[in-house]
């Protein structure tokens, strides 16, 4: 018998690609992701496919090529420092921000709420309304702040099935869809009355999976290597297949819920101006299963919500915790940070679902243009940025100027007012009308971003 080669490398098995997948799977999918492809659906009717389209390759398309970017650059910080490393630092606080506090966290509540509580009120507007949703919300984030002092217990029990679960009522309304029969769908509406595949592409945005995938593909490379995966190309060749395998589910379960809100749409019409994907849901529930099926959907929701809600604010009062251990001279505890973050969300999900989404857009729509060019660079490093690192600043910063000018005069029009200055010289970039203005800068930048890595080169000689 022949001796064992110890220099021979260790693969993954099945099962442990399994495995690492549902984790994969996991880490992606919330209660967030379920609301989204719905509404599209519900939006776009007969034009569903394109929307749908757009929608899988911003929202499934982008994070997985992001985990793989991040993971062949090392880390996230790693990646960013390519830039600089202040850059790193402020691009890490804004995600930080953007998947916890300002937009992510808040958007758990006001989901749970909108799935479990709303539905059931005799009115949804006025005093007694927001006087609902705010004790509402008090309950919620109080259990999720005590929760969220032992959360590794959360994720042991929650996190083995609220996978499942959601799956499964996912395949129940699918199939329920089915049985309910041909139907006719509406005409495009809203957002998606034009343009649906880069509409959807643009709502890909509000799952927020590139910009927490940034994060996500250091944590599954080093769940492989605790898999006694050695080799750094085949710990990236095992993020790859659970990627790939992530991907795979993530579209056939975007298609299947597009299919439902085309159903709920045909059923009853949304508004989109005041309606989510929470509304497109609950319609459909309602007229398929009653008030047991409202009432079954609402705690899938909240336990989903209250699972995510938990660990956002264990993962950004960990950040805060290690990046700023101290204030103005003052050390400052894990345990206030979590709960600042606590009482920050609170204030903010009362604004309400809608309005939260209405603002995270052009916040989004900030922040993708820069982590889209990051990646694309990461995944691309060996043929062109190690040999023009100044492609890296360049790239950024131009499509940094385009991308928060474009985010400041929406959230002026999302508050009722104007920029028309500014408007004028966005709208006379090319795919400006597409929100995709940003794409000559970053060709820009990287033609710059060449000739100045050439002259500095030309100079050290």
């Amino acid at each position: 018998m022949g001796k064992l080669n110890p220099h021979s490398h260790k693969r993954l098995d099945t099962r442990q690609r399994i495995i690492v997948g549902i984790t994969f799977f996991s880490m992606f999918f919330g209660a967030g992701n379920l609301i989204f492809p719905p509404f599209v659906g519900a939006q776009a009717g007969a034009a569903t496919v394109p929307a749908i389209i757009g929608f899988i390759v911003s929202a499934v398309g982008l994070p997985i090529l992001g985990v793989l970017a991040v993971t062949f650059a090392g880390g996230f910080d790693e990646l960013a420092r390519r830039v600089s490393p202040a850059f790193a630092s402020l691009l890490g606080v804004a995600i930080m921000l953007t998947i916890g506090p300002c937009f992510a966290i808040p958007r758990t509540a006001t989901t749970s709420y909108e799935m479990m509580v709303a539905p059931f009120l005799p009115s949804r507007t006025g005093w007694g309304g927001w006087t609902t949703q705010l004790a509402y919300s008090l309950v919620f984030f109080a259990v999720a702040f005590l929760l969220a002092q032992h959360p590794e217990k959360l994720s042991a029990v929650l996190g083995r099935f609220m996978g499942p679960l959601l799956l499964a009522f996912i395949a129940v309304l699918f199939i329920a869809c089915l049985a309910h029969g041909a139907v006719t769908p509406t005409q495009p509406t809203g957002d998606y009355a034009v343009h649906q595949a880069s509409r959807g592409f643009l709502d890909g945005y509000q799952t927020m999976d590139l910009l927490a995938a940034l994060y996500f593909g250091i944590v599954i490379s080093a769940n492989v290597r605790a898999m006694h995966v050695t080799d750094n190309t085949l710990i990236r060749r095992e993020t790859a297949y659970a990627g790939l395998g992530t991907g795979i589910l993530l579209i056939v379960i975007y298609a299947v819920l597009g299919y439902v809100g085309v159903v709920s749409g045909s059923i009853a019409s949304v508004n989109p101006a005041t309606d989510t994907g929470a509304t497109v849901l609950t319609n459909l529930t309602a007229s398929l299963f009653g008030t047991f099926g409202m009432v079954f959907l609402g705690i899938v929701f909240v336990i989903a919500c209250l699972n995510v809600c938990t660990g956002l604010i264990c993962t950004c009062a960990t950040y805060f915790h290690t990046r700023f251990a101290t204030v103005a001279g003052r050390r400052v505890s894990y345990r206030a940070w979590q709960a600042l973050f606590t009482v920050f969300s609170f204030v903010v999900s009362n604004a309400g679902l809608s309005m939260i989404i209405k603002v995270s857009v052009p916040v989004l729509a900030a922040l993708y243009p820069i982590a889209i060019v990051l990646v694309t660079l990461a995944l691309t490093h060996r043929i062109l940025a190690a040999h023009f690192s100044r492609v890296y600043f360049w790239m950024v910063l131009l499509v940094a100027i385009v991308s928060f000018a474009t985010c400041l005069a929406s959230i002026v029009t999302v508050f009722g007012g104007s920029l028309p200055w500014l408007e004028a010289i966005l709208n006379m970039l090319p795919l400006q009308q597409f929100q995709l203005g940003w794409i000559i800068p970053a060709l820009a930048g990287l033609l710059i971003g060449v000739l100045d890595s050439a002259a500095h080169s030309s100079f050290k000689r």
